[in-house]
């Protein structure tokens, strides 16, 4: 079967399951057929869980033959273990919201609209930081205040 690397590649690094390290595979599987991709880190980390549960090779052979450590072997087990096969995705890293923004902070910032509706959102970030010790991007205020906005 032909493979697109490019295509499979972007779709890959859209899913953050690109595998950073493929050098490190040396497993024969993924050097004699192209169905196996040492770029694809969710298909790399399965190969690698199954060698030792289903064939029964020794974790750190497996561990070896695929480039990861142990604890990442066992971590990886876990999670299969905890998600089934979608857990192997790897999860999007960093704050999943306007972490900085707690309710104190957007108190500030409204009340500071509340007095002057024309206040831009770099002034915004100034006025938290004077006032709440707290550095945040004027796009996050901005977004915060725009879900406000939407709620009923």
């Amino acid at each position: 079967m032909a493979r697109a690397p490019d295509s499979k590649l972007e779709a890959l690094k859209r899913q953050g399951a690109v595998n950073l390290r493929p050098q490190q595979v040396r497993d024969p599987l993924f050097e004699a057929d192209e169905f196996f991709d040492a770029r694809d880190l969710v298909q790399v980390r399965y190969e690698m869980l199954r060698r030792v549960e289903v064939e029964g090779h020794a974790v750190t052979e497996a561990c070896a033959a695929f480039g990861f450590s142990r604890p990442v072997f066992y971590r990886t087990r876990a999670t299969l273990v905890a998600e089934g096969l979608p857990g192997l995705v790897p999860k999007k890293r960093g704050p999943r919201r306007g972490h900085k923004l707690t309710p104190e902070v957007m108190a500030v910032v409204e009340a500071a609209l509340g007095e002057d509706r024309s206040l831009k959102a770099e002034a915004l970030v100034e006025l938290v930081e004077e006032r709440c010790g707290v550095r945040v991007h004027a796009r996050s205020i901005q977004r915060a205040l725009a879900r406000r906005e939407k709620k009923p």
